[in-house]
C-alpha cells in the first residue's frame, strides 16, 4: 500500500489533474494519431512548436522518451553526445543513448548544473582523424533538475551555440522544466527554443498533466522523429484524450508555476534562518537542494526522518536532499514542510 504523506515533495510529477481538467480529457476530439488523425494532438503539437520557435512538434508519452529521440536525430552510432555530469540524459534514463542508438558520451563537471561556454566548447571534438569519437551534438538542461531548478541565462546558452554551430554540431535542449525558466526570467520561451535544433518540454511536471511530451523541431526532424517513436514502440491511437490535459494544462497552470517559485522560496528561507544547508539565493525556481556535506546526518537519515513526521524528500546523493513544489503543495503545507524539516536537522 502507498504510503500517504502530509506533504509529498519528492517531484513535480505527483501532481494530480484537476476536475477542469478531466472534463477536457473526457470531451477532447480524437482520432488515430499513428495514421496522423488525432485533431486534438495536432493542436498541441503545432501550439508547442510554436511557443518554442520551430516548425513541429512529436507528443510523445515521457519526457526521456523525447529526450531520446531528440539524441537519436542528431547522433548516429558511434559518434558521441557532451552534456555535464548530471545531466537527466544520462544520468536518470538508463543508458538509453546506448542501448537504443549506438551513442556514446563524454561529460563536463559542472556546478549546480550551471555552463561555462567554454568548457563545453573545448570539450568537442571535430575535424580529427579515425581515432577519435567525433561530437554530433551537446546538450543542455533548463532548468537543471539535478543541479536545484537552476536556470540557464539567455547568453550563455547563445554563447555556447555560436561556438558549435560553424561545425557543424547540434544542440537538443532537455526543457521538461522550460516553463519554469520562463516564468521565473521572463524570457520569451522561443527566445530559448530557437537556439537549439530540438528542444523536449514536459507536460506532467509542474503543468499538472497525466503523462506527456513534446518534441520540436524542423518538419524534417519530427517527420524523422515520428518514424524513430512508432519504431520505438510508442506510436498512440487516441492519444487525444492525453493531449487535451496537455492544452489545458497550458491554458490554466503555466502562470501559477509563479507560486511554486514562491513556495519554495519560502521554504529556503525559513529552513535557512535555523540551519545552514541551504542558500535562498540558489533557489531559482520550484526545487530546493539541502546540502548537509557539514551536517552530521547523512541525507538518507533525514529522509526517513522527514517521512516520519510526514514529508517525503528525495535523497540525490549521500549529502543532498531535494524537495520540489508543485500545485498540489499550497502556503499551510509548505510552513509545515518548514518546521518539519527544521527539527529533523536539529535545528528548531
Amino acid at each position: 500500500m502507498t504510503r500517504a504523506y502530509a506533504v509529498d515533495l519528492l517531484s513535480d510529477t505527483l501532481t494530480r489533474p484537476s476536475a477542469g481538467m478531466r472534463s477536457a480529457m473526457a470531451a477532447a476530439e480524437v482520432g488515430d494519431d499513428v495514421f496522423g488523425e488525432d485533431p486534438t494532438v495536432a493542436r498541441l503539437e503545432a501550439r508547442v512548436a510554436e511557443q518554442l520557435g520551430h516548425e513541429a512538434g512529436l507528443f510523445t508519452p515521457t519526457g526521456s522518451l523525447a529526450n531520446q529521440l531528440g539524441l537519436r536525430l542528431h547522433v548516429t552510432p558511434g559518434r558521441e553526445v557532451i552534456a555535464d555530469s548530471m545531466a537527466h540524459i544520462l544520468r536518470a534514463e538508463l543508458g538509453a543513448a546506448a542501448a537504443f542508438s549506438g551513442i556514446t558520451s563524454r561529460t563536463w563537471i559542472s556546478q549546480r548544473g550551471r555552463v561555462l561556454p567554454d568548457q563545453v566548447l573545448s570539450l568537442m571534438v571535430v575535424g580529427t582523424d579515425i581515432y577519435h569519437v567525433p561530437t554530433a551534438l551537446i546538450a543542455l538542461e533548463n532548468t537543471h533538475n539535478f543541479g536545484g531548478g537552476t536556470i540557464l541565462p539567455l547568453d550563455t546558452i547563445a554563447a555556447v551555440r555560436a561556438g558549435s554551430q560553424p561545425h557543424g554540431v547540434a544542440m537538443h535542449l532537455d526543457g521538461a522544466r522550460l516553463w519554469n525558466a520562463h516564468i521565473a526570467t521572463g524570457v520569451e520561451l522561443a527566445a530559448y527554443g530557437r537556439l537549439f535544433d530540438t528542444v523536449s518540454v514536459c507536460l506532467s511536471k509542474g503543468l499538472g498533466a497525466p503523462i506527456g511530451s513534446v518534441l520540436v523541431g524542423s518538419a524534417a526532424a519530427i517527420r524523422e522523429a515520428r518514424v524513430w517513436r512508432k519504431r520505438y514502440g510508442a506510436g498512440m491511437r487516441q492519444v487525444g484524450i492525453l493531449a487535451a490535459a496537455g492544452l489545458y494544462a497550458l491554458d490554466h497552470n503555466l502562470a501559477r508555476l509563479a507560486d511554486d517559485h514562491a513556495r519554495a522560496q519560502r521554504f529556503a528561507q525559513a529552513v535557512a534562518a535555523k540551519a545552514p544547508v541551504v542558500d535562498p539565493a540558489e533557489v531559482e525556481s520550484n526545487i530546493v537542494i539541502l546540502d548537509l556535506a557539514q551536517h552530521p546526518r547523512s541525507a538518507a537519515e533525514v529522509v526517513a526522518d522527514l517521512a516520519d513526521r510526514g514529508v517525503r524528500a528525495y535523497a540525490l546523493s549521500p549529502t543532498r536532499v531535494r524537495l520540489v513544489w508543485h500545485l498540489d503543495v499550497d502556503d499551510a503545507a509548505t510552513d509545515y514542510a518548514s518546521a518539519a524539516t527544521i527539527a529533523t536537522l536539529g535545528a528548531a
